[in-house]
């Protein structure tokens, strides 16, 4: 890990792992269809609309910011995206998933259906647009999958098989389905519970949250 070099425009891109797996197929399973912006190293209290030299340097400690080149860990980088909401939104968007925790037992399922409240006008709402979710620890769902979005990135997202090794997986979907794993591989021979987390985004509104999941060891 390192500092790019802000002194001139700068696009760093690299591959996660799951990227490279669909280069290396080299059947054009590898296709970019969508992207995202994201502000997550600004601080944009540094913007100084008093500074002497005049408007032209009201922005320069934020422009002077270091920044970190590309990593593939979503948990630390890209948390923050940009996204454009109607003018005149006086509350940003937040996402409701009908849990601040989830606890399964093994082989027990749950739909989570988000809602978007503060968004579009409306108290609370559904976005056409669906909901990317993603699960820290694949491993740890027996499965795990998104209904109501019927894109083709949303049906490959979906339709994606992770290989048993401690990756995430992400899905899209106006409601996300996961069953905990029945494998009592994972717990060891002094574990009774597992953890991980899911982060949802609103695909439309770009509201993020991310809640904790606890799955229970029942099998002996």
């Amino acid at each position: 890990m390192g500092y790019l070099d802000n002194s001139i425009v700068t696009v760093d891109a690299i591959l996660t792992k799951k990227g490279r797996e669909l280069l290396a197929r080299g059947d054009g399973s590898f296709s970019i269809t969508q992207f995202a912006l994201g502000d997550d190293e600004i601080d944009y209290t540094l913007y100084n609309p008093l500074h002497p030299l005049g408007s032209a340097y009201y922005g320069q400690a934020i422009e002077n910011l270091p920044l970190l080149e590309a990593f593939p860990d979503e948990t630390q980088i890209m948390k923050y995206k940009i996204t454009t909401l109607p003018r005149g939104t006086a509350k940003l968007p937040i996402l409701d998933l009908g849990y601040t925790a989830i606890r399964l037992k093994q082989g027990a399922s749950l739909a989570i259906t988000p809602q978007t409240l503060n968004y579009l006008g409306s108290s609370q709402t559904f976005e056409a647009g669906g909901y990317v979710a993603t699960i820290a620890d694949a491993r740890t769902m027996q499965t795990y999958n998104g209904v109501g979005v019927n894109t083709p990135a949303a049906e490959q997202l979906n339709s994606t098989t992770t290989l048993g090794t401690n990756v995430s997986k992400t899905v899209i979907g106006t409601s996300i389905n996961l069953a905990a794993t029945t494998v009592n591989t994972l717990f060891g021979t002094d574990r009774t519970t597992l953890q991980t987390t899911i982060t949802v985004i609103g695909r439309d509104s770009g509201a993020r949250v991310t809640i904790p999941i606890t799955i229970v060891k029942v099998n002996n």
